[in-house]
């Protein structure tokens, strides 16, 4: 059974998530299935949502950890965030990787005591994300490791998601 966090206790999911923990929690958009980026955490978070591993995680950012991710990020990328916006952007070694860099103070302060963090809806690959904690609870309490709850959350709506890996970039989902 997932514990339930209160958004107050950001040391607890700080402590969770650097134990190795998969939780639920809330962002600038709407809730993600969330966990440091590690290769392990990654195959659990597709195995939680029943997702093919052909379709890639995004990763959750703050802007002083994109260099440690390899990217290559064009200034004019860089001045738009933070923001729901999902950029997909070269890395140095030839890859491609999803990121954003969150508006949201929560997650700004999470961020910067974890790093880097694998983020993805919440739902079951190919259905509706679920937006509330009395929608998700029982979908996922044992599924997870931990749900944060944060009250009072204004309907989410997914990010914007741009390719930037080649130009001119091209808005792939409008958020």
């Amino acid at each position: 059974m997932a514990a339930i966090i209160e958004v107050n206790n950001i040391e607890d999911t700080i402590k969770r998530l650097r134990n190795g923990e998969v939780g639920i929690i809330p962002s600038d958009t709407i809730y993600g299935i969330s966990s440091l980026v590690t290769e392990e955490a990654m195959e659990r978070i597709y195995e939680i949502k029943e997702r093919p591993q052909s379709k890639k995680l995004i990763v959750l950012s703050d802007k002083n950890s994109l260099e440690s991710l390899g990217l290559i990020v064009p200034d004019e990328i860089l001045s738009l965030w933070p923001s729901p916006l999902t950029v997909i952007l070269p890395t140095k070694e030839g890859e491609t990787l999803a990121v954003r860099v969150p508006d949201d103070k929560y997650l700004s302060s999470l961020l910067s005591e974890t790093g880097p963090l694998f983020s993805t809806s919440v739902n079951i690959s190919g259905k509706p994300s679920l937006e509330t904690f009395e929608d998700i609870y029982p979908v996922f309490s044992e599924k997870v490791d931990f749900i944060v709850r944060k009250e009072n959350i204004v309907k989410g709506e997914s990010s914007t998601l741009l390719d930037a890996t080649k130009r001119p970039c091209r808005i792939i989902r409008q958020g």
